[in-house]
């Protein structure tokens, strides 16, 4: 894969603004795509795409996935021939708080972005980016593969299993003899420079070090596979491409990190904090919440062998580029000159 495929095409990005969608911009910008993005405001002050220097290099709309005329309105007029759709609300206990408005978003949003492929006829390639938490979880020690059944627990990851069936239904009921080619991602926990959510593990270890907190973790046995932000991206990217140029790509594909990189929050933390400094700790406190999974795992060998597809940046290596964006950010440094010398390192080393 070579991202000057993208040199030119008309790429739409529902989502820009938020963590994954600046960094994917940013990544898309400088292939030298025409990229619209829709999305709300940024969801977080400080926020990523500010920084990020995208606003005067692509067309940054700012809409509502739930308002299908606007929506519609700024897809005719893009025409984009890809369509890479992380428009969601995508945080599980925001999901309790506000069931409705996560399905409206993440269900209602995806039937939205997906009627305006139906009714174009410039888009070749849609990618649905999910979730790892669209499965129904066992608790087991194995990965879940693509054959498993979807049945999310909490109004979030219930909502992303609605938004696979919805996806499945499009491409069964509309584009299964004819362009465009779709497929899902179902993506596993991301880290990196830039993610100021709240209700996140390093977002909250970055905050506690600014404040000269101790590190508060609420359930530091919970096991999940954690990657860098852009082993994702690269592999929407790649999923994108490939069955634009041949649609026998097009399915349901696990992107997630080996096994190696799937482990508990507490080691997580305990990473970061070799990696930040000697001085900072961690605690183990239970806050309370609602029920969240304790051991989820990812099966991606069907994205390995149909694209020869592999992770580059184990945990070490992501959270060390975690770190080097934060400390960039703290010391107000140059954000979008380490966000293209990770992203060339990346490429690199995955020979692109």
């Amino acid at each position: 894969m070579k991202l000057d495929f993208y040199r030119g095409k008309r790429v739409f990005v529902t989502g820009h603004t938020g963590f994954k969608g600046a960094w994917l911009c940013r990544m898309l910008v400088n292939a030298g795509a025409e990229v619209t993005g829709y999305s709300l405001p940024a969801p977080t002050e400080p926020s990523l795409f500010s920084m990020a220097d995208l606003e005067g290099r692509m067309n940054s709309v700012i809409g509502d996935i739930r308002d299908f005329e606007h929506l519609k309105r700024v897809f005719e007029e893009a025409r984009p021939e890809i369509v890479l759709h992380l428009a969601a609300q995508p945080i599980v206990r925001d999901s309790y708080n506000d069931p409705r408005y996560t399905y409206e978003t993440n269900v209602m949003g995806t039937v939205n972005i997906l009627e305006c492929v139906r009714l174009s006829s410039t888009v070749q390639s849609v990618l649905n980016v999910t979730t790892d938490k669209v499965y129904h979880n066992n608790e087991w020690e194995w990965g879940y593969r693509e054959t498993e059944p979807l049945d999310g627990f909490d109004p979030y990851s219930n909502s992303k299993s609605c938004s696979e069936l919805v996806t499945h239904s499009y491409k069964n009921s509309f584009f299964a003899t004819d362009l465009p080619a779709v497929s899902t991602a179902r993506a596993g926990n991301v880290i990196g420079g830039g993610d100021f959510a709240h209700d996140r593990i390093i977002p909250d270890c970055v905050r506690a070090v600014q404040k000269g907190y101790d590190i508060v973790v609420r359930n530091p046995h919970s096991t999940r596979p954690y990657q860098h932000v852009l082993e994702p991206l690269f592999a929407y990217l790649m999923i994108a491409q490939k069955q634009y140029e041949d649609a026998t790509y097009a399915d349901w594909y696990n992107v997630g990190p080996d096994d190696c990189d799937c482990l508990t929050t507490g080691d997580l933390v305990t990473l970061f904090c070799e990696k930040w400094s000697d001085k900072v700790k961690w605690v183990n406190k239970w806050v309370g919440g609602p029920h969240e999974a304790n051991f989820l795992k990812l099966d991606c060998s069907k994205l390995k062998s149909r694209f020869g597809w592999a992770p580059r940046w184990h945990i070490s290596e992501a959270i060390e580029k975690t770190v080097e964006w934060t400390r960039t950010y703290l010391s107000g440094g140059d954000i979008p000159a380490v966000m293209d010398k990770q992203i060339d390192e990346f490429l690199e080393e995955n020979h692109v």
